[in-house]
């Protein structure tokens, strides 16, 4: 999956009170682009040393570290050299040989994406400073702390016999399917969830609810909770119209178009395609 970047080596260690050096990694976003160094078909990370105006003074923030190279989100407007920089499309981590630069833009989006939304107290509106010990933001005023928001959310392979069953989301193009899903609710199980989401779109009782692995998703901001479950394929299928398209059962040797296996999705469908879901 995306996060399965050996060699290469990624760390969340919150280092405290750290400032970039020259080598070190800088992170900047304009909305959902990341600006990298571009080189043919090679990417690489912009470094402290590409950009002359980062100091003191800039607004930044560690994020985690890569390869053990520490690596900073910078939420200033930066002076870019477009013939060595350019803002790519987030997307990239699609289809990027170089996984573990895919990987950390995705999670330096999900942190940017916070950072942003939590430049102001959501308690008293004053605004917010970064936390020097921990990966926080804190209001001066009224001292609450708040933590990166990471939302669970469920993913299921639902199978009867030889065949799995795949859904259309509405958001979907080319004509793919994919796993059933959906975020965790208030007061939930994580086997509630997969029921009620299940029951919810496509309108099928399922049993032998049993976890496969989990992964980081961080397009949403969610932890996707995989499970394996089993239905009756003669129960009708009745899609919600909404989230669903289309809904249908599959057999290892008749799959459509389907999530790559750099996603917990693909490598479940990709399981049940050899048999071994």
């Amino acid at each position: 999956m995306i996060q399965d970047i050996y060699p290469h080596r990624f760390s969340n260690l919150y280092l405290a009170n750290l400032a970039p050096k020259k080598t070190d990694y800088i992170f900047h976003f304009q909305g959902n682009s990341i600006l990298l160094k571009i080189n043919g078909d090679e990417l690489a990370l912009p470094q402290k040393k590409d950009f002359q105006e980062i100091s003191e003074e800039t607004d930044f923030v560690f994020l985690f570290s890569l390869d053990e190279v520490p690596c900073f989100l910078v939420l200033n407007e930066l002076n870019i050299d477009e013939s060595q920089l350019a803002y790519t499309d987030i997307s990239f981590f699609r289809t990027t040989t170089q996984r573990e630069i895919g990987w950390v833009s995705l999670v330096g989006l999900h942190l940017r994406n916070w950072y942003r939304q939590n430049r102001f107290c959501g308690n008293c509106g004053a605004s917010n400073q970064h936390k020097t010990d921990e990966r926080a933001v804190v209001c001066p005023a009224c001292n609450t702390v708040v933590y990166p928001k990471i939302s669970p959310a469920i993913i299921v392979a639902i199978v009867s016999n030889d065949k799995i069953l795949l859904a259309r989301n509405s958001n979907f193009v080319g004509g793919w399917y994919s796993l059933v899903a959906g975020f965790v609710d208030v007061g939930e199980t994580l086997e509630e969830t997969v029921r009620r989401e299940v029951k919810e779109e496509v309108g099928l009782d399922v049993w032998n609810i049993r976890y496969y692995k989990s992964q980081p998703w961080e397009l949403s901001g969610s932890m996707m909770i995989g499970f394996i479950a089993e239905a009756d394929e003669n129960q009708p299928i009745c899609i919600d119209e909404k989230e669903i398209t289309a809904a249908a059962w599959f057999t290892r040797e008749n799959l459509p178009n389907h999530p790559l296996n750099i996603s917990i999705a693909g490598e479940m469908i990709e399981k049940f395609e050899r048999g071994e879901l």
